[in-house]
């Protein structure tokens, strides 16, 4: 197994609760994480699985430091990031990418493709050639030059993932959080979206952490998984090994669960309805 990009040592964050927030002050915290140890192997695609509310995307947003861990430590590539102020961090943005669940909600409606993809560049000092490197990005994950010209409202569900991936990985990261990508789109295009992702973690070396509810699709693409239940991990392993001899009652039910297709053998022989 390749060595680990990160290493999670008692990660603990806690949010403010909403729910029993006071009409005047502060809403009380409530512990999401509640002290994770892992690591998270470097040229790699390790899946994050659980129900809702498991805090699997508080883990994600933790690992890129979207969320601020209120206890353990989250080293990456051997420092530690845990608290860094963002003076810091930012240097370490580019390597730390994330792909967004909902691409029609997170690509900006009056910006074209291609200012789309070039923003993450520019933010980050580059600035030369910006039209090329939005092209080559889009040549990347299968789509036209063309593309770049166009809004999000003239693209299709999987259009629009693809250039979320492209703007993910315009900056050549290390690491990238894939957060449900795949949930809104029908089977044929999710198939299409888990193999281009697969093929170009594998081409760029990169480390993915893909956060889904789906444990078949986690089987199909990851070769590690991370099982998560209210805020706690109950397994971990490789995923070959967690699939065929789950140790968790839990895990068992989540396999348990996965839908199986059934046919019908009768089914020509139904007659239309009146």
């Amino acid at each position: 197994m390749a060595e680990p990009l990160f290493r999670v040592r008692g990660l603990k964050v806690a949010l403010p609760d909403m729910a029993r927030k006071p009409l005047f002050g502060r809403a009380p915290l409530i512990e999401i994480l509640k002290g994770l140890d892992f690591d998270l192997p470097a040229r790699s695609i390790t899946g994050i699985v659980g129900e809702s509310g498991s805090g699997k995307s508080t883990l994600g947003r933790a690992l890129v430091r979207l969320n601020e861990p209120s206890a353990g430590t989250v080293v990456f590539e051997g420092r530690d990031i845990t608290h860094l102020p963002e003076t810091q961090l930012k240097p370490l943005r580019r390597d730390l990418q994330m792909i967004f669940q909902d691409p029609m909600s997170s690509l900006n409606p009056r910006r074209t493709i291609g200012a789309i993809i070039a923003a993450p560049l520019k933010q980050n000092g580059i600035t030369d050639d910006l039209a090329g490197r939005a092209a080559e990005a889009l040549r990347r994950v299968g789509l036209p030059e063309s593309f770049a010209g166009r809004y999000r409202h003239e693209l299709s569900g999987g259009q629009r993932q693809r250039v979320g991936i492209a703007r993910a990985l315009a900056l050549s990261p290390k690491f990238v959080l894939a957060d449900e990508i795949v949930s809104g789109l029908d089977v044929s295009t999710q198939a299409q979206i888990l193999a281009l992702l697969e093929k170009l973690a594998e081409e760029m070396g990169l480390t993915v952490a893909f956060i889904s509810h789906d444990l078949s699709v986690i089987r199909r693409l990851c070769r590690q998984v991370i099982v998560m239940r209210q805020g706690e991990i109950v397994e971990a392993g490789p995923t070959d090994a967690v699939f065929a001899a789950p140790a968790h009652a839990y895990t068992r039910d989540l396999i348990a669960a996965i839908p199986l297709p059934e046919v019908d053998p009768h089914w020509l022989e139904a007659q239309p309805s009146a």
